[in-house]
């Protein structure tokens, strides 16, 4: 592998002519604190661009590979969710301009193969191999410290004060739109409001069951109301986070357990739910949440358990019910139609992101921010960069 270094020497970009340097938040040890220190970066090669971060979302997705739950090769600098400005070009980059705004796409689509055809790129492959490999489409880094490769979470590495990425990662939005509002549109939001609107299509006056209230859950339930939903309930294992879930539009809180379901029944003409969303990334979790759909209903898996991990399903029940079940990854989202889209909602008043905003953090408090999260804090945490 090429290190930023090298990538400099072969002068293939006339961006920049030496390698400019980014703090950045780096993971070198599984189950180890994060380091916060400055990298070398190169400027971008042809088709990428160099992105300012302004503001980023501290999301579980990033602590799946803190923890080891999702092995990534190390070291690696962490940050999936991501708004910043672009600040330059690679060669022959057409699609961006300097002073873009944009929110970094996590699923990068190729528009040419089978699926983005089929307008289904959450599901484009094109760029799998470099994705889980942390590193750019070519193989290759721009990060480095001391001759070294640093790899790039997803090829963004967002939890740093400028990034370069591939000009497919990023999409271009509304300069009216707050960074770190922008910045959640990057995973959290779309994730959730996408499962509601894309996969599910929930159906106006119909009744939502939305396990996990966290920054995914929530905003399932603010696409649940913006959808026309009648009944949205609510269910997690924390009390406090129901006046969270009734202030983005839930009407009923049921605390998890085994008294759940029959809640849920009692609240749904003893049916079960239309449809229910599982969005914590339980297996166990997720099996059970069959219990709370109708028969003919939907159930839409959105948290994201371990690649290892499986579930049992009682087929039979599933046949005799006609219950559906599902999985939607990224919101199934067509970025580049959906961030402006759920931007233009936020602007006009219809998608409250700004509630989910509850703490924001300087990129040297990173630690303390995941600390945060995994306390079950309510809300989510965002850095902020810059001005």
């Amino acid at each position: 592998m090429l290190s930023a270094t090298d990538h400099t020497r072969r002068g293939i970009c006339d961006v920049e002519e030496l390698p400019m340097r980014t703090r950045a938040a780096v993971l070198y040890e599984v189950g180890r604190p994060l380091e916060v220190e400055s990298l070398e970066l190169a400027p971008p090669e042809a088709g990428e661009v160099l992105v300012e971060i302004r503001a980023a979302g501290v999301c579980h997705s990033d602590y799946h590979v803190m923890s080891g739950q999702a092995a990534h090769p190390l070291p690696v600098v962490l940050g999936h969710e991501g708004a910043g400005v672009v600040t330059a070009l690679g060669k022959g980059v057409e699609r961006l301009k300097v002073g873009d705004h944009v929110v970094l796409n996590w699923i990068p689509a190729c528009g040419q193969c089978f699926y983005c055809r089929k307008e289904e790129s959450q599901l484009c492959k094109t760029y799998v191999g470099p994705l889980w490999d942390g590193t750019m489409p070519d193989g290759s880094c721009r990060l480095s410290k001391e001759g070294k490769p640093v790899r790039h979470l997803g090829m963004l590495a967002c939890w740093a004060e400028r990034t370069v990425v591939p000009q497919q990662s990023c999409v271009v939005i509304d300069k009216d739109l707050p960074f770190e509002i922008a910045a959640l549109l990057g995973c959290a939001v779309t994730t959730g409001v996408g499962a509601v609107l894309n996969k599910a299509r929930v159906e106006r006056g119909s009744s939502v069951v939305v396990f996990g209230a966290g920054g995914v859950g929530l905003s399932v339930i603010m696409g649940a109301q913006l959808a026309g939903a009648a009944t949205i309930v609510a269910v997690d294992t924390a009390e406090p986070k129901a006046a969270v879930a009734k202030s983005f539009g839930a009407t009923d809180f049921v605390v998890a357990g085994p008294e759940a379901n029959e809640a849920i029944r009692s609240l749904t003409e003893g049916r079960g739910a239309d449809y229910v969303f599982e969005a914590v990334g339980k297996t166990k979790l997720q099996e059970a949440c069959l219990a709370a759909l109708r028969p003919g209903g939907t159930l839409v898996l959105v948290g994201l358990p371990g690649n290892e991990e499986t579930m049992k399903l009682p087929s039979a029940a599933i046949i005799r019910d006609e219950k559906t079940v599902t999985g939607s990854i990224f919101g199934s989202a067509q970025c580049a139609r959906d961030f402006a889209l759920y931007g233009a909602h936020f602007l006009a008043g219809r998608l409250p992101i700004e509630r989910l905003i509850a703490r924001r953090y300087s990129l040297d408090q990173i630690n303390d921010a995941c600390a945060a999260m995994l306390g079950g804090a309510p809300g989510r945490g965002v850095l902020i960069f810059g001005n």
